[in-house]
C-alpha cells in the first residue's frame, strides 16, 4: 500500500472508529461487535506503525471511549481512567459488561461519582450513583483521607427480565439489553428514575489515594476495598502461571451463563503495583492489564428475507429478517448485513440457513450461510433499482460500497437525518426522540432540519399524547440547542463523510460555517486529513441551494454558526 492509499484508509478508519465510539459510549446504540471494532483499531494501529506520518494528535488510538455527553457537569479524573486492550495477553477478574464509574471519597464520605467519559473527563452522576444501595455513602475511619475507587455498574439479568415483563404488561416498549439499560438509568437527569432501577456495582480497583496505608499489590488492594464496605467480586482469583490464567478463562467460558450479570471476557492484571507503574501505558491502553474476550455467541437460523433501510445520507442499507432465534436470552429477529458487496462476498441468499453472531450485547450480524443445508430454492439478493421509499432511481458511485437514493427530499432520508440532527451527539434536543420526529414529519411541521427551530408550543400541543409540561420541556431543549459548539452544528447537518472528528477539523480551519460554505474542493483538499471524497462531499453539499437555505434558516433562528473566538468576523449570510 502506498502512502496516498494509506492516508485515505487511515482517515476512513479514524472516522469509522469515532462514529462507533459515539454510538457505543455516548448514544448507547452500538452497531458492531467488539471483535469487529478491534479489527478496525488493529488496522489503524498497523497503518500508523507502518506510516508514522499518519499519526494524528486526535487519532482514536490515543484516546478512550467517546466524549462525555452534555447535560451533566464534567469531572476531571486525577489519573486517566483508561480502557483495556483487547489482545490475549496476575489477578484474574470477570469483565462485567456495564458502565465504568469512578467514586471519590473525602474524609470518609462519598463526594462525587463520575462516568469514564473519554478517560480524562467524565459526567458527574453523583446523585444517581448515591441511589445504588451497594455503593457505600461513607467508609470506616481507617480508609485513606482522599481516594478514588473504580467499578462497573450493571443491571442484574433477573431484575432486567422482571422490568421488561412489567413494561410489556403495561403495554410499554421493552428494553433491548441490560448494559444499555444500565447506562441509560445511570445517566438520567432525574435521579428519582435511577432510584427505581435495581442497579448494582462491583469495584475493580483503586484509582488513586492520598494518605493512609495502601497495599503495594492489586489483590490486597481489592481485599482492603472489601473491608471498607465495597462490593468486590468473589470470583476474582490470583493466578501464578499462564496455565492458571487459561484454566480460569476456560472455567468461566463454560459457566458464565450461570451468573446474574453479563460478562464478555476475563481481565488479567499484573498484581504488583510498582510493576504496573513501570509498565505504564501505550496510547489508550495500560500495558499491565488486558481483556481476554469470550468468543461471540453464534446460532443458526433461517434468513426469511433481506430488507432495505434508507439512511440519512441516502444509503440503502440491507438487513436480515430472520426466523426468530434465542441468543443469550434475547430473541433475535433482525441482523446486520453491512452492504451489497458483503452479501455477495459471503454468498448469502434469501432462504438460506445462516450463522448469526451476537458478541456481548450489540446488534447481531449474519456471519455467513450454511451452504450444506441449501435445497436449491434459495434466491440471490438484488439491490432494488429504485428507492423503496420515494421510488427514485438509485445510484452507486464508483469506488463506494453504498448504493444511494439521490433524492434529497426522500422522506426516509429526512426522517433519519432529523433523528441524527436532534441526537445527543449532535444538537442534543432532549425529549425529541424517534416517535416525536415521526409525528413532526407526519404533521408537516418539519420539512428540513432547520424547521426544528420554527416549531411552536402550540404546534407541539396539537400532537397526540403531548402534555403541557412535555411541550415546555421540549421548547426549552430546542432553545438550549442553539448554543451547541460549532463543530456539533456542522456534524448535525449530516454531510456525507463528515463525522464528528472531521467536523472538528473543518471548524478549527474555517472558524465559521459561512466561510466553510464558500470553500472550493481545491481549498478543502489541502487541509490535513481532508481527502478528495470529503472535499467533494462538503463542496457539493453547500452548492445545493436547499442546503444553503437551511443555513440561512439556522442563522435567522440564532443557531450558532460562528466560532466563539473574538478574531472570527461574523460574515454576511449567503
Amino acid at each position: 500500500m502506498n502512502g496516498t492509499h494509506a492516508a485515505d484508509r487511515a482517515r476512513q478508519l479514524r472516522e469509522e472508529i469515532n462514529r462507533h465510539n459515539l454510538l457505543y459510549y455516548v448514544l448507547d446504540r452500538p452497531e458492531i461487535s467488539d471483535a469487529d471494532y478491534d479489527l478496525l483499531m488493529r488496522e489503524l494501529r498497523e497503518l500508523e506503525e507502518q506510516f508514522p506520518e499518519l499519526v494524528m494528535p486526535d487519532s482514536p488510538t490515543h484516546r478512550v471511549g467517546a466524549p462525555p455527553a452534555e447535560g451533566f457537569a464534567e469531572v476531571q479524573h486525577p489519573l486517566p481512567m483508561l480502557s483495556l486492550s483487547n489482545a490475549f495477553n496476575m489477578v484474574c477478574e470477570l469483565k462485567i459488561d456495564g458502565l465504568a464509574v469512578a467514586l471519590t471519597y473525602r474524609d470518609g464520605v462519598l463526594v462525587h461519582g463520575a462516568t469514564r467519559g473519554d478517560g480524562y473527563r467524565g459526567e458527574d452522576v453523583t446523585r444517581n450513583l448515591r441511589t445504588i444501595r451497594s455503593i457505600p455513602l461513607s467508609v470506616p475511619p481507617e480508609a485513606p483521607p482522599l481516594f478514588e475507587v473504580r467499578g462497573e455498574v450493571y443491571f442484574p439479568r433477573s431484575q432486567f427480565d422482571r422490568l421488561n415483563e412489567e413494561r410489556a404488561a403495561q403495554g410499554q416498549p421493552t428494553y433491548a439489553n441490560p448494559r444499555n439499560t444500565a447506562a441509560g438509568s445511570l445517566r438520567q437527569l432525574d435521579s428519582r428514575i435511577t432510584a427505581q432501577r435495581p442497579l448494582e456495582i462491583y469495584v475493580y480497583g483503586l484509582g488513586y489515594a492520598e494518605g493512609g496505608d495502601v497495599p503495594d499489590n492489586h489483590w490486597d488492594t481489592l481485599e482492603m476495598l472489601a473491608s471498607l464496605g465495597f462490593r468486590v467480586n468473589v470470583h476474582n482469583a490470583v493466578c501464578r502461571t499462564v496455565e492458571e490464567v487459561e484454566a480460569y478463562y476456560r472455567q468461566w467460558l463454560e459457566s458464565i451463563g450461570e451468573l446474574d450479570y453479563a460478562a464478555d471476557g476475563v481481565v488479567v492484571k499484573v498484581d504488583r503495583l510498582s510493576y504496573q507503574d513501570a509498565l505504564g501505558f501505550v496510547g489508550r491502553e495500560p500495558r499491565w492489564a488486558t481483556a481476554y474476550k469470550f468468543p461471540a455467541t453464534r446460532v443458526v437460523t433461517r434468513l426469511l428475507n433481506i430488507g432495505i433501510n434508507v439512511g440519512r445520507t441516502g444509503s440503502l442499507n440491507p438487513y436480515a429478517e430472520l426466523e426468530p432465534v434465542d441468543v443469550n436470552g434475547a430473541m433475535v429477529k433482525l441482523a446486520t448485513l453491512h452492504n451489497e458487496d458483503d452479501i455477495r462476498r459471503k454468498d448469502i441468499r434469501i432462504g438460506d440457513w445462516v450463522v448469526v453472531e451476537r458478541a456481548g450485547e450489540v446488534i447481531p450480524q449474519v456471519v455467513g450461510p450454511v451452504t450444506e443445508r441449501r435445497t436449491g430454492e434459495e434466491r440471490e439478493f438484488a439491490m432494488p433499482e429504485r428507492c423503496p421509499e420515494c421510488k427514485v432511481q438509485v445510484v452507486r458511485t464508483e469506488g463506494e460500497a453504498a448504493t444511494r437514493c439521490p433524492n434529497a427530499a426522500c422522506p426516509a432520508q429526512l426522517f433519519e437525518l432529523l433523528k441524527h440532527f436532534v441526537s445527543r451527539g449532535a444538537m442534543d434536543v432532549e425529549g425529541m426522540g424517534e416517535m416525536l420526529c415521526r409525528s413532526l414529519l407526519d404533521a408537516g411541521l418539519v420539512r428540513d432540519v432547520a424547521d426544528v427551530y420554527g416549531i411552536s408550543r402550540d404546534d407541539l400541543l396539537q400532537l397526540e399524547r403531548m402534555a403541557d409540561k412535555s411541550a415546555d420541556n421540549i421548547m426549552d431543549a430546542i432553545e438550549r440547542s442553539k448554543q451547541r459548539p460549532l463543530e456539533r452544528v456542522l456534524f448535525a447537518l449530516g454531510i456525507l463523510h463528515v463525522g464528528s472528528e472531521m467536523a472538528e477539523t473543518l471548524v478549527s480551519h474555517y472558524g465559521n460555517l459561512w466561510r466553510l460554505s464558500r470553500a472550493t474542493e481545491a481549498e478543502l483538499v489541502v487541509i490535513p486529513g481532508v481527502g478528495p471524497k470529503i472535499a467533494e462531499s462538503v463542496a457539493s453539499y453547500f452548492r445545493d441551494e436547499a442546503n444553503r437555505q437551511i443555513l440561512r434558516k439556522l442563522h435567522r433562528a440564532k443557531v450558532r454558526l460562528v466560532d466563539d473566538s473574538p478574531q472570527e468576523p461574523v460574515e454576511r449570510p449567503l
